[in-house]
């Protein structure tokens, strides 16, 4: 078993059939891989969209049902799993293009002890996908990107997996990174180990849950600072002094009363590129005023 596909779930029965289709659909000879999923405790139609899913693998395909615990356990509970000298890890809610694992082997085969990411590619669906094409705007800077990355199965156990710590939204990754980047490994890009991320236009309504989602992730940025005292993960999570105190200061002058305006009341259509502005200051401000209150508990 040369690699295996790891991703977790969680309430995305709609998105997950799709993605598992495209896990199983790949060049790579049948034998040479497989998939191995985690459901965190769904309660939507993920059981029965996993069975469906079943019935059409064509590659093993191992599915590890555990009561909700969190990204971080879920990884775990994959890589305590899986089989392939290669792990190559995705979320619920990105579809691999045809030839993703041969091209993460092909990667594997040059750079063996290393981290290989693919090309990341957002699209509002997967009925209408952009072209397979890596450009700078699928540009990513991150080290160790779940999203869709690999890196030998022993080396993620010898680091002890993911940890368990990050129990909210956010940064789990980056840990990994940073912990694998000690150890001296390399990141390297294959352009051509595709998958598109289903993000769809936002809308006025999803704004509470952007923000619940910032203040997560803050909070986890400090737990971040703590387990990595140094630069990068203070450059990782903004958790710089100047950055706060501007956010400070553009909490200070009421500037989050005047996005509140620009945004109106909570709609279901897409928002205009002027409202997505402001959801985007109101979501950075809640971040930052959410990593002072925790930065302030830690000391």
């Amino acid at each position: 078993m040369q690699a295996t596909i790891q991703l977790c779930t969680f309430n995305r029965a709609r998105l997950l059939e799709r993605v598992l289709d495209g896990c199983f659909e790949q060049s790579a000879p049948a034998d040479a891989y497989e998939v191995v999923l985690v459901n965190d405790g769904s309660t939507d139609e993920t059981l029965e969209a996993i069975e469906r899913a079943r019935r059409r693998a064509q590659v093993p395909f191992t599915v590890i049902n555990q009561e909700n615990a969190g990204l971080a356990h879920g990884r775990n509970a994959g890589i305590a799993a899986a089989r392939g000298a290669r792990i190559i890890f995705i979320d619920d809610d990105v579809l691999p293009t045809p030839h993703f694992v041969a091209e993460h082997l092909r990667s594997h085969a040059r750079y063996p002890a290393d981290i290989v990411r693919g090309a990341v590619i957002n699209t509002e669906s997967f009925d209408e996908l952009p072209p397979p094409i890596y450009t700078l705007k699928s540009y990513s800077g991150n080290f160790f990107w779940t999203s869709n990355v690999s890196v030998p199965l022993e080396t993620i156990r010898a680091i002890g997996g993911f940890n368990e710590e990050f129990s909210e939204y956010g940064w789990e990754d980056i840990d990994v990174g940073l912990r694998l980047r000690a150890r001296g490994l390399r990141s390297i890009l294959n352009k051509r180990a595709v998958a598109f991320h289903h993000k769809p236009a936002p809308r006025v309504a999803d704004v509470p849950n952007l923000i619940r989602q910032a203040r997560a992730q803050a909070r986890t940025a400090v737990q971040l600072e703590k387990l990595h005292p140094n630069w990068r993960a203070r450059l990782a999570t903004g958790n710089t002094a100047a950055q706060r105190l501007l956010h400070k200061w553009i909490r200070g002058v009421g500037a989050t009363r005047y996005f509140d305006v620009m945004l109106g009341a909570p709609q279901e259509r897409r928002m205009s590129a002027k409202q997505l502005w402001a959801a985007k200051r109101l979501a950075a401000h809640a971040y930052f005023e959410e990593l002072e209150r925790a930065r302030s508990q830690r000391r």
